[in-house]
């Protein structure tokens, strides 16, 4: 049986050509966020991290020899170049931004990146599947990767991200209930409630969008 040396995005995207599955139960095969998957698509050179690498041998390894024989052959064909998996139609990566308040504090996760820039904290958030409002998504989304229970308070705008390039839609949310754990460990290494006043301390300010920082402000 072959061996993958080292997993890219390129290699992970044939893999999930190989299989005939779309990114999102591609994702699910894997236990991982439909986030990461897009960044494969995206970003082709990038070299998941140990435990990518290890989700992603082990469905290989127990893939059927027909999907093995396949991923060869797409690996072969595509001349070990980066790209667009065969057969996978673009899709526009649309991600819920959840900028959850409580009276001084805000939520912030600390994610674990695929690349080179390793962790970073941001605002809990996750990828809007075709037919499911934004609003849904938001709330659902900071449940699943956080077990806080929030509401959302209004729309912050949109925007294209300028280090990502995803189209990020923000919502200012109110906490309700729950404990703040971290629910996803694959994807994130802690989460954690910050005063709103020392979010620079966790994220580059030039970064966050502006209506973010002016929702921040109110209250403090």
């Amino acid at each position: 049986m072959e061996v993958i040396d080292v997993w890219t995005g390129h290699r992970a995207c044939m893999l999930q050509s190989a299989l005939r599955l779309t990114r999102e139960a591609f994702a699910d095969r894997l236990g991982i966020s439909l986030r990461t998957v897009a960044t494969w698509h995206s970003d082709p050179e990038v070299i998941p991290r140990a435990e990518m690498q290890q989700l992603l041998d082990a469905v290989f390894e127990s893939a059927p020899a027909t999907v093995r024989q396949r991923f060869a052959l797409l690996i072969a064909g595509s001349g070990g170049k980066g790209g667009e998996a065969p057969g996978t139609q673009a899709q526009v990566l649309r991600v819920a931004i959840a900028v959850v308040v409580r009276e001084d504090d805000v939520l912030l996760v600390c994610r674990r990146d695929d690349d080179a820039s390793g962790i970073t904290w941001q605002f809990p958030a996750g990828v809007i599947k075709p037919g499911v409002r934004p609003e849904i998504a938001t709330v659902r989304e900071t449940l699943d990767e956080t077990g806080v229970h929030c509401a959302v308070r209004r729309g912050l705008g949109e925007r294209i991200h300028p280090v990502t390039g995803v189209h990020c839609v923000y919502f200012l949310c109110e906490y309700l209930a729950g404990d703040a754990t971290n629910s996803d460990v694959v994807e994130n290494l802690d989460v954690a409630w910050v005063p709103k006043n020392a979010v620079g301390r966790f994220i580059s300010l030039d970064t966050v969008h502006p209506p973010i920082l002016a929702a921040l402000e109110e209250d403090v």
